[in-house]
């Protein structure tokens, strides 16, 4: 826009210019040079003056009779000097000198206007981009000095608000009312948040009290029905069958607690763990249950990834996972365990050759109660443990399963919890 109006107001000084030039000329018509030009009777000929660089030029001519006659105009064309075409800004001004119609021409380059108007824009354009650069410079500097004090609170509380134990009241320093408003209705918000877990974890223990001692009573009451000997073998099968509801009660419960106490976390996370002796001692343990179904295991565990995490819940975890690969796999089968990267991340996986999965079941088996198969015993609680133990340690689980082919569960772990 700038350039525009300068451009316009340099065109206005130009046609200014050519009219005091016109006045000039027409005020020295009675000049002899010039009446020397007037008095010849060659129509043909026209008086003309130029400067050296040809930025202007005058220009005289009679017109032919009976030609219209335009007061006074100005045009804006190219003109051919000495073989040289420049554009020309042109007063065309048509008189009567002494009862004869001339035709005078006063004309001035263009050529520097233009130069000089694209080297106008061209340092707006530079000026326009130097101040677009500070201008973003500036606000980014200003934007992250407004949202520091935000950028404190997402980093020092909202994250941590899973951890109500360790959230910290610490008031942020601001100078803004908005983000000190943020900060207390934070405060507010996790000490609610905490009162709340708290409440849990004591409804949490009072439902295990509660539930627990009725069933270790029963328990307690029906081992000693047995000592009697005056029952027959009826009322002792049914003792036993009791016996075991009881104790299948006893493991939903306890498994329930601990899926709630982990959710809840109330586990502590700051134990180093070494996965391949985790791996070889439940393996040691579970050795009688493979070498009963015939099963062929496969260990390759070709690198050491120590983490940081709750030693117990990873040992569930994994025992968990092996036990379904002994439970649903085939007679004579295999099991295969491995490790590497992916994803840039360390993995681990189990893979078994048992009945396998369709795709809807896989979609299910990480819910409470879900059955795979009604045909092994369990309570469907074992991998919505391992479910909740991966949430707690940041753990992705992936798993890829073929009906009648087997099933590979891959555990991908975090890298920040890399242990140093």
């Amino acid at each position: 826009m700038l350039p525009v109006l300068i451009e316009k107001e340099v065109y206005k000084n130009i046609n200014k210019s050519l009219l005091e030039k016109k006045e000039k000329f027409i005020c020295n018509l009675d000049k002899q040079e010039i009446n020397d030009f007037i008095v010849r009777n060659d129509a043909t000929e026209t008086y003309s003056s130029f400067s050296t660089l040809h930025s202007e030029f005058l220009q005289l001519s009679r017109l032919p009779k009976n030609a219209q006659i335009n007061k006074m105009i100005f045009i804006a064309e190219p003109r051919i000097i000495e073989e040289e075409r420049n554009d020309y800004m042109i007063l065309q001004y048509d008189f009567i000198y002494e009862k004869t119609a001339y035709r005078l021409e006063i004309g001035n380059s263009l050529s520097e206007i233009k130069e000089l108007t694209f080297t106008l824009r061209l340092f707006i354009l530079i000026v326009l981009f130097i101040i677009l650069a500070l201008t973003f410079l500036m606000d980014s500097f200003f934007i992250e000095y407004l949202l520091k004090p935000f950028n404190r609170i997402i980093d020092t509380k909202i994250r941590r608000v899973n951890e109500p134990d360790t959230f910290d009241h610490t008031p942020i320093q601001t100078h803004s009312t908005d983000f000190q408003e943020l900060d207390t209705v934070l405060n507010q918000m996790m000490d609610r948040i905490s009162e709340l877990f708290n409440k849990e974890r004591q409804f949490i223990a009072n439902v295990s009290h509660e539930l627990l001692t009725p069933v270790a009573l029963l328990k307690n009451k029906f081992e000693n029905l047995l000592q009697n000997d005056s029952l027959d073998d009826n009322a002792i099968d049914k003792i036993a069958s009791s016996l075991r509801t009881l104790d299948m009660l006893k493991k939903v419960i306890n498994n329930l607690l601990l899926i709630s106490r982990i959710e809840n976390h109330q586990y502590e996370a700051n134990e180093s763990i070494d996965l391949k002796e985790l791996i070889n001692n439940l393996l040691e343990d579970l050795n009688d249950r493979m070498e009963e179904k015939g099963l062929i295991l496969t260990l390759n565990l070709q690198h050491n990834f120590p983490f940081i995490g709750n030693k117990t819940l990873i040992h569930i975890l994994l025992y968990n996972l092996l036990v379904n690969a002994i439970k649903y796999n085939r007679k004579n089968g295999n099991i295969t365990i491995c490790d590497g990267f992916l994803k840039e991340k360390y993995y681990l996986s189990i893979s078994d050759t048992g009945i396998g999965m369709i795709d809807s079941q896989i979609n299910q088996i990480f819910n409470r109660f879900a059955r795979i198969n009604t045909d092994q015993e369990g309570q469907g609680l074992g991998l919505a443990i391992v479910d909740s133990i991966a949430h707690f340690h940041q753990i992705d689980i992936e798993v890829t399963s073929i009906p009648n082919e087997g099933t590979t569960f891959t555990l991908l772990l975090s890298n920040h919890r890399k242990l140093k």
